[in-house]
C-alpha cells in the first residue's frame, strides 16, 4: 500500500497528463498490458515536478561511498549553506547537534531508502508526514532515489571525484552500520 495517495490524470496539470498518456501508452506496448496501477509511480511524482534535496542526496552518496557524488555533493552542500562542521558530522548525525530533528528524519529516510533491501518503517513516514507535505515527500524520495542510481553506476564504472570539493572539507563514506534508522 502507498505511503501517500497519488494524482490522479484527472487532477494532474497539463504536463503531467501528457507524461501519463505517453507512458501508458509505451508501457502498453512493451508489456502488452494495462494494469489499473501501472502509472502509481508518475502520479507520485506529480506532486512534485521540481526536485531537489542536497542533504538527502549527500547522505546517499555517502552510504554508497560514490567518489564523484562525494566530491560533488560536498561543494552543493557547502554553497547550499551546510558547513564544514555539518559535513565531518554527517556519519554520526543522529548524535550530533549540529542537525535538526527534521534534518535527522531526512537522514534517516535517506539511510533506510540506501540499504539494500530498502528499509524504510511507516513510523518514519508517519514523523516525516508531520513536517513534509505529500509533494515534499515525493521530492525527498526522488533525490534519493536518484542519488543512489547515480552513485551505483558511477562506481560500477569505476568514476571517481572530479576535483569539485578538491583543497574543501569533504563529506565521507559510510560503511553500512554507520547513521542510521531509529
Amino acid at each position: 500500500m502507498a505511503h501517500i495517495a497519488g494524482i490522479s490524470a484527472e487532477d494532474a496539470g497539463q504536463d503531467a497528463k501528457l507524461v501519463f498518456d505517453y507512458t501508458r501508452q509505451g508501457l502498453e506496448g512493451i508489456t502488452g498490458r494495462e494494469p489499473e496501477r501501472m502509472l502509481e509511480p508518475l502520479e507520485m511524482y506529480a506532486h512534485a515536478p521540481e526536485l531537489l534535496n542536497v542533504l538527502a542526496q549527500l547522505k546517499a552518496a555517502t552510504l554508497t561511498s560514490c567518489e564523484y557524488c562525494i566530491d560533488l555533493g560536498s561543494q552543493i552542500a557547502r554553497r547550499s549553506g551546510l558547513s564544514d562542521e555539518q559535513l565531518f558530522a554527517l556519519p554520526a548525525y543522529r548524535s550530533s547537534p549540529l542537525f535538526t530533528d527534521v534534518e535527522k528524519l531526512v537522514l534517516d529516510y535517506a539511510a533506510g531508502m540506501s540499504r539494500t533491501p530498502v528499509d524504510v518503517p511507516d513510523g518514519l513516514v508517519a514523523k516525516l508526514r508531520e513536517h513534509l507535505d505529500e509533494g515534499q515527500l515525493v521530492e525527498l524520495t526522488h533525490v534519493i532515489a536518484l542519488e543512489n542510481m547515480r552513485g551505483r553506476f558511477n562506481l560500477a564504472l569505476g568514476i571517481g571525484a572530479a576535483g569539485f570539493s578538491e583543497g574543501m572539507v569533504c563529506a565521507v563514506p559510510e560503511r553500512a552500520s554507520e547513521g542510521g534508522v531509529s
